[in-house]
């Protein structure tokens, strides 16, 4: 089984595909990691990430990036975002998130275009998680301040609708719903009650695709 999980920032779609993973008993792989491990290879090579060739040189970062705990935070984030605008990054990144989805068993993928780039014709189910920019923002707001990072919430806001809008707008890629995609708005929804959703969702998405 092959799940696509797609949706903005701090909308609950890396909690929701790690259950989906834990329910289903499948291998997960946050895709939004190695866009931060670009962002934050560009800043250790002192690449400007803004520029399509410096931030393509960024991709050859090692694996062992990956296990960063600066790639959490919320400015590399910001630099993932800005990386993602990049064709050249997109291609690089494209073959190593499809060998990951197409591996003997299946696997669940979260990121922003799983569902319409990455395994369109593949996956076997997919959603879409979203939730209104407050919602988001107040709970990276939570989130920053149990990790003890000072910031505010008018600042974490900021930072989110100026991601949604390079992604939602990049020519490249943007970020919106498959067709056949089910929508999840965790909005007003507890963590609990998303992860049943979800699981109900993918349920059905498999049945009707058996059917």
């Amino acid at each position: 089984m092959i799940i696509a999980v797609d949706g903005p920032t701090a909308s609950g779609k890396g909690t929701i595909a790690r259950a989906l993973a834990e329910e289903f008993g499948l291998p997960h792989l946050d895709t939004g990691l190695l866009y931060r491990a670009v962002g934050r290879q560009a800043v250790i090579s002192d690449f400007n990430p803004d520029d399509p060739v410096e931030a393509l040189c960024a991709c050859g970062f090692p694996d062992e990036l990956l296990n960063d705990p600066e790639l959490r935070t919320e400015e590399t984030g910001g630099l993932a975002s800005r990386v993602s605008v990049h064709p050249g990054v997109r291609e690089a990144l494209y073959e190593r998130q499809r060998s990951f989805a197409l591996q003997e068993g299946g696997a669940v993928l979260d990121g922003r275009d799983i569902g319409t780039v990455i395994i369109p014709e593949e996956a076997d189910a997919k959603l879409f998680v979203t939730a209104s920019a407050a919602a988001r923002a107040s709970r990276r707001f939570r989130e920053m301040q149990s990790n003890g990072v000072e910031t505010t919430l008018e600042e974490i806001t900021a930072q989110i609708e100026a991601r949604d809008k390079r992604d939602e707008e990049r020519e490249d890629s943007p970020l919106k719903p498959a067709e056949d995609a089910y929508v999840l708005d965790t909005t007003l929804m507890k963590k609990e009650e998303a992860i049943s959703a979800a699981i109900r969702a993918v349920k059905r998405m498999v049945e009707d695709g058996a059917a």
